[in-house]
């Protein structure tokens, strides 16, 4: 007898409630598993911050559908007003009633009886369900499934600040002391003093731009690149990147007094001087040193590939996204979010048959994921499956 497929989506962010979405319209069951005690914890993280993309480009159409009132329009939401209007929502329909598991971290995923190097490429290890090892508050248990859907994101595992992507020598040490997630600034005095900034992606722009409007902080701003374009694209036609872009540029150029910007640096070691951390830097010009009152590393993101240590999962060696998937990516020539290409199914199959990831994670070390495109992989894998809704 055939049994009725059930999925487990392990994240419920944006696109982790997309993915349930889709599951309740097909008619399986599934199981959204969140380590937060509430949906949509990392866009909270970051709430007090303004995406550049609309409303129209955030909603997807199964969001819509269930949510007659769903925001639209161009006006660019922040973190806070996704997770208030749009996410919560949708996690309080009734489709999604005893489905999420909040509070339950899926600490491994495997399958049933099997080890990573069996049954290669076979029929019986396609038949075979998944294991998911769950902590939860009342200790640990497993729970079975038949297709995975891996939407955890990136934001909880941020990259480190040293030269070629490992820790500077003191960096483990003073860990405690740097900041990894976009600082929000409605209390000036927490950041009081010198702020050592570190990265060129539009976090660190953000970051920098916010702490130089402070009046008793300064920014030294290291940016690895000697010849950074921050991103720049033609005719950008999102304002709010557009003007962030513009920002980065006059503060390389030495607008204002508060922004210094370090091009073609790196920090080469950390260590404390009092209460403060002492960063020695290389710059082009020498070393340099600068004692600093705070540590803002905003590196980058890239996901938790532990989950599937156990699973055959085929990882792109340059940019530790699914190699299929980044091999599309690479392949193409659109660079900007906004152009990123179509790919079908196939670009996101591993060779773990029924395991997906899905969303930011599947983009490793890329930035132009946008959520359009974790709603449109969404409908790729749904669709691959919705013909035979049983295993």
């Amino acid at each position: 007898m055939q049994r009725q497929r059930h999925v487990a989506i392990l994240g419920a962010g944006p696109v982790g409630l997309d993915a349930a979405l889709a599951c309740a319209g097909a008619g399986w069951p599934f199981t959204v598993y969140e380590a937060a005690d509430t949906v949509a914890a990392h866009v909270r993280a970051w709430g007090h911050v303004r995406l550049f993309t609309p409303w129209d480009l955030n909603v997807s159409r199964r969001m819509r559908t269930h949510l007659p009132h769903a925001p639209a329009g161009d006006d660019c939401p922040t973190g806070a007003e996704l997770a208030a209007r749009l996410l919560g929502p949708v996690a309080e329909l009734a489709a999604m009633e005893g489905r999420i598991r909040l509070r339950t971290r899926v600490a491994a995923v495997a399958r049933t009886g099997l080890l990573k190097h069996e049954q290669i490429g076979t029929d019986a290890r396609a038949a075979t369900p998944f294991t998911l090892l769950l902590d939860t508050p009342d200790g640990e248990e497993t729970a079975e499934a038949d297709l995975v859907l891996d939407c955890t994101g990136a934001y909880a595992v941020p990259n480190t600040l040293g030269a070629g992507g490992i820790p500077a020598p003191g960096e483990r040490a003073l860990d405690h002391r740097i900041t990894r997630t976009l600082p929000p600034v409605h209390a000036p005095d927490r950041w009081a003093g010198t702020v050592l900034l570190v990265g060129a992606g539009k976090s660190a722009q953000t970051a920098a731009r916010d702490l130089a409007v402070l009046p008793g902080t300064r920014v030294e701003w290291i940016v690895r690149s000697p010849a950074p374009d921050w991103g720049a694209v033609p005719d950008d036609t999102l304002p709010g990147r557009r003007q962030l872009v513009e920002t980065s540029q006059a503060f390389t150029e030495g607008a204002g007094d508060r922004v210094t910007v370090h091009t073609g640096a790196h920090v080469q070691a950390l260590s404390p001087d009092g209460d403060r951390v002492r960063a020695n830097l290389a710059t082009p010009g020498g070393p340099v040193e600068v004692v600093c009152d705070h540590i803002v590393a905003l590196t980058g993101y890239v996901g938790d590939a532990s989950l599937y240590r156990q699973l055959q999962v085929h990882e792109c060696y340059a940019t530790a996204a699914p190699m299929n998937l980044s091999a599309a990516l690479l392949g193409s020539a659109g660079g900007d979010c906004l152009t990123q290409p179509a790919v079908g199914i196939s670009a996101l199959r591993n060779p773990e048959p029924h395991f997906f990831i899905l969303g930011a994670k599947s983009y490793g070390r890329l930035n132009t994921f946008l959520l359009r495109t974790g709603y449109e992989q969404v409908d790729q894998v749904i669709g691959a499956y919705a013909p035979a809704v049983s295993v």
